[in-house]
C-alpha cells in the first residue's frame, strides 16, 4: 500500500495565502489525502473562504475538518475565466496534478457536513464536489439541488441524468460518507459507482469522460446566481458553509478508510 501523502497545516496555510493566527489546531497538523497529490484554492482567495479547523460538530470521523464558506459576492477570476462575469460564486480546492488519466481506475472518498442553518439556494446550482475535465466541461457533479444531494451525470456536456443520493430531510446536521469507484474512459467499458453511508446509490456503466484526464474539486461552487435572485426577487443569494474531511483517493476501498 502506498504511503499516504500528508500536508503540514502550516504549509497549507502559507500556500493558500492565509495568515497564521492563534487558535489553529496544532503547529503542524496533517491532512491525509491518500494517494491524491496537492490541492490549491480555486479563484476564491478570501481569508474566511477556507480553513482547517478542529471539528466543530463533535461527530466528524477525524479531529480536523476543512471548512468552506461562500458569502454573497464571492466571485473571482483567473486563467481566462471569471466567476463574476459568468454568474457564479465559489470557495473550492482543486487538484493540482490532474493525475486521473483515461484508462486509470481509482476509489475516491470524502465526508460531508452542512449545518442545520445551511440554506438550499435552488434554483441556483450548488456543487459540493465535482470531477472536472482538463480544459473541458465537468463530467460528474455532486449537487445540492431541489430535494437534496444529487449526482449529476454531465459526461456528454449536459445534465443527462440525476441520481438522488441524500434526501433533503436527512441532509443537514449530519456527516455523510461518500465513496466513488470510477474507471476513466471514453469507451463503453467505464463505470462510475457511488456509495452513501455504505449503501450503493449509483451503478453506472459506460463512458465516464471525453478527454484525456479529469481532476477533483471540492468545496462550495454556486452556478447561475441570477436564478435564485429572480425567483426570490432579491439582489443577494444567502451565504453557505460546508465542511469536508477524509478527502482521499486510493487504489482500493480499504485505502479510503485507513488512518
Amino acid at each position: 500500500m502506498p504511503k499516504p501523502s500528508t500536508l503540514c497545516l502550516r504549509r497549507v496555510y502559507i500556500a493558500l495565502g492565509i495568515s497564521l493566527t492563534a487558535g489553529l489546531p496544532g503547529a503542524c497538523a496533517s491532512v491525509d489525502r491518500g494517494n491524491f497529490g496537492p490541492f490549491e484554492r480555486s479563484l476564491n482567495t478570501t481569508s474566511y473562504g477556507y480553513s482547517i479547523i478542529d471539528d466543530p460538530t463533535g461527530k466528524a470521523p477525524t479531529r480536523l475538518v476543512e471548512k468552506f464558506t461562500v458569502k454573497p459576492g464571492d466571485c473571482g477570476a483567473g486563467s481566462g475565466w471569471s466567476d463574476c462575469h459568468n454568474d457564479r460564486e465559489r470557495s473550492e480546492l482543486t487538484e493540482v496534478n490532474k493525475s486521473n488519466y483515461t484508462g486509470t481506475e481509482y476509489w475516491y472518498g470524502w465526508s460531508l457536513y452542512v449545518p442545520q442553518d445551511y440554506p438550499n439556494v435552488y434554483p441556483t446550482k450548488t456543487a459540493l464536489g465535482q470531477f472536472h475535465q482538463d480544459r473541458a466541461h465537468p463530467v460528474w457533479m455532486f449537487q445540492n439541488a431541489a430535494g437534496g444531494y444529487h449526482l449529476d451525470n454531465q459526461v456528454d456536456g449536459y445534465s443527462k441524468r440525476y441520481y438522488k443520493l441524500i434526501d433533503q430531510s436527512n441532509f443537514r446536521g449530519k456527516w455523510h460518507q461518500i465513496e466513488v469507484h470510477a474507471r476513466w474512459t471514453s469507451n463503453d467499458d467505464g463505470f462510475f459507482r457511488v456509495w452513501v453511508n455504505g449503501d450503493q446509490k449509483v451503478d453506472y456503466q459506460g463512458k465516464t469522460l471525453s478527454v484525456s484526464r479529469v481532476y477533483f474539486k471540492y468545496g462550495v461552487y454556486r452556478s447561475f446566481m441570477s436564478r435564485y435572485k429572480n425567483a426570490k426577487n432579491t439582489d443577494i443569494v444567502p451565504g453557505q458553509t460546508a465542511y469536508f474531511t477524509n478527502v482521499k483517493r486510493g487504489k482500493s476501498r480499504e485505502e479510503l478508510r485507513s488512518n
